[in-house]
């Protein structure tokens, strides 16, 4: 099974997340950075994972640009999944559930609850537990590839 987890990351911490992920889910996992990545490179795609911070109440403009790209069908037959990093605000957006439903709009089939993972402060760094979160999410995403 081919399994790419695509992320965008200002300050490190969504590339965090993302690369816990991918640990999670297979040994091979390949994490990409969004940036220059094109549609093309999902060919042959099984499971595909993104992500990237909230900028404005939704995705990171790379990350908008790059869900922009993809048609409908593109993703017929994928398993996906979608997560963000998010500051912990009263009203903080939802990166996550509109990728979500970009990568659905697409074809994906969408395998798990968008999830957020905080961190503290614009910057960083993530908060106390998240990498345990993110691990602990991506196992759930592994048992709905056999149904």
């Amino acid at each position: 099974m081919s399994t790419l987890v695509v992320y965008d990351s200002n300050y490190g911490n969504t590339r965090i997340v993302a690369e816990k992920i991918g640990a999670e889910i297979a040994e091979g996992t390949a994490v990409v950075s969004v940036s220059g990545l094109t549609p093309e490179r999902l060919t042959g795609v099984d499971l595909l994972v993104v992500g990237c911070p909230i900028i404005g109440w939704r995705p990171s403009p790379r990350m908008q640009a790059f869900l922009a790209q993809l048609g409908v069908g593109t993703l017929h037959g994928v398993r996906a999944a979608a997560f963000d990093t998010r500051v912990r605000l009263f009203i903080h957006g939802d990166a996550a559930g509109k990728i979500s439903h970009a990568l659905e709009r697409a074809g994906a089939h969408i395998v798990a609850q968008p999830h957020g993972f905080i961190v503290e402060g614009r910057e960083g760094p993530l908060a106390a537990g998240e990498l345990e979160k993110a691990a602990e999410w991506a196992g759930a995403i592994m048992p709905t590839l056999h149904r």
